[in-house]
């Protein structure tokens, strides 16, 4: 459901941040020391060290201006 905005998010950040997709459904225990519990969660991470974390849908303008906010 949140892919087409993530992708596009993506592009238009390309060179600023590096957005990445694990689906936890099939992959949890990459999820688990994050406690990551709910779909869709991005997080945003800068030298190993968790900076932020959101949880829900968001359309692509708002995936970026999260992320801006952030960096």
């Amino acid at each position: 459901m949140m892919a087409p905005a993530f992708a596009q998010a993506a592009q238009q950040l390309a060179g600023k941040a590096q957005l990445a997709k694990l689906d936890t459904e099939a992959y949890p225990q990459p999820a688990a020391p994050f406690g990551i519990r709910s779909s869709p969660t991005m997080v945003i991470f800068k030298e190993g060290k968790e900076l932020a974390r959101v949880s829900g849908a968001m359309p692509a303008g708002e995936i970026v201006r999260w992320v801006q906010s952030v960096i």
